[in-house]
């Protein structure tokens, strides 16, 4: 490690955040709590959860414009906590990118050059070098109203790594762009970090965003971490139903454990039927589980199989290359599963009987929650 003017450095490879116990309350409602996690030198992680889990709270403290106590934020290994946010060597993209309508595109850049005490001529170079880094030369004399959403983002990517942060934090900074334009600015932000190097925290409730952006994901809820991973690792071993219900898209099933531990394990589902998994459970038989399924771990076919259930299609949707199949178990739970369009086997009308049949080495299954509320999203348990 070493310093430079008012920036810190890392090694990479090494943890340049790290941050230990944060809690922060709003009265007397806690907004975080005990929050902790690292980033490693040079990599993007994304700080995901629904709207309201605490997630800004976060980035808001550890860019020094919340206090933090109880709880350490460290950059480099040096504690923030006595640091303005303005020493502390981070660079911000706002939301809405908080630019000043009155300043031009390259006024905009310089503004945080202007407040450490730049020369004009070294403004000028630098600001010349950041508007060929985020491809915006020829827009220096533009004002932001007269910029696309997109190129306002990039306006304060470059304001936000001008004076070369040793973090750089982004709130939700793909929100207000639509669909195409959110893709294309994805990957020009991925090319600018990876050439940049720069330490990358982003804030975001799209599950899908953080995948294809960050190489470890911190997801939160109701104000607590539920689980640090890698996306692979999130996605295919997660460590709680909300985990489940919230990476991409599930089937749950309810279901008791009907066998004994040690024991491969048979669930019995509400429907009546059964499925036999190849591993045990710890749950004790009798137990109430909730069983789900990724819609591309199952396929259907017009006869039963081990591991099979019947259902009723209700609907089938194209989606590119896919093909999403709606369908109801005996008991009316409802599921979906994702086909391949060229190979789906299953083309009959609505209301089709039909059987789907699970992987079940991708079946996971969680003890069913007490409360109702504490069920998945969109998750109706049948009586």
């Amino acid at each position: 490690m070493y310093h430079s003017s008012n920036r810190l450095y890392v090694q990479n490879g090494t943890n340049a955040l790290a941050v230990r116990g944060l809690t922060h309350y709003y009265g007397n409602t806690a907004a975080v709590e005990d929050v902790s996690f690292e980033v490693a030198a040079g990599e993007v992680t994304a700080l995901l959860g629904p709207s309201g889990c605490g997630k800004t709270t976060v980035l808001r403290a550890i860019a020094g414009l919340l206090p933090v106590k109880p709880g350490v934020i460290s950059l480099a290994g040096k504690d923030l906590a006595p640091l303005s946010g303005r020493a502390r060597g981070i660079g911000m993209v706002f939301q809405n990118y908080a630019l000043f309508p009155h300043l031009t595109v390259a006024e905009n850049i310089a503004y945080p050059l202007t407040c450490h005490g730049w020369s004009k001529a070294r403004r000028r170079s630098r600001v010349a070098e950041l508007l060929s880094t985020v491809q915006l030369e020829g827009f220096e004399r533009r004002l932001p109203r007269e910029l696309s959403g997109g190129q306002q983002q990039r306006v304060a990517v470059a304001r936000a790594i001008a004076v070369d942060p040793a973090l750089l934090l982004l709130d939700e900074p793909f929100a207000a762009l639509d669909r195409a334009l959110r893709m294309d600015l994805q990957m020009e932000l991925v090319r600018l970090q990876r050439t940049l190097g720069i330490t990358t925290l982003i804030v975001t409730h799209d599950q899908e965003e953080a995948q294809s952006l960050a190489s470890q994901i911190v997801l939160m809820n109701k104000g607590n971490v539920e689980q640090i991973g890698s996306p692979s690792e999130v996605y295919d071993d997660p460590s709680s139903l909300f985990v489940n219900g919230f990476m991409g898209h599930a089937s749950f099933l309810k279901a008791k454990v009907a066998s004994r531990p040690h024991e491969n394990a048979v669930l019995t589902l509400s429907t009546g039927e059964t499925l036999q998994l190849s591993r045990p459970l710890s749950m004790v038989s009798g137990s109430d589980v909730v069983a789900t399924a990724r819609p591309e771990g199952a396929t259907l076919s017009s006869t039963a199989a081990e591991n099979s259930l019947k259902a009723v299609l209700l609907m089938s949707i194209p989606h590119g290359p896919n093909v999403i199949h709606n369908l109801a178990l005996q008991d009316g739970t409802e599921i979906k599963v994702v086909e391949a369009r060229d190979t789906s086997k299953v083309t009959g009308p609505a209301s089709a009987s039909v059987f789907v049949t699970f992987d079940v080495q991708k079946l996971h299954v969680f003890p069913a929650p007490e409360k109702h509320q504490d069920f998945p999203a969109g998750f109706q348990p049948k009586t």
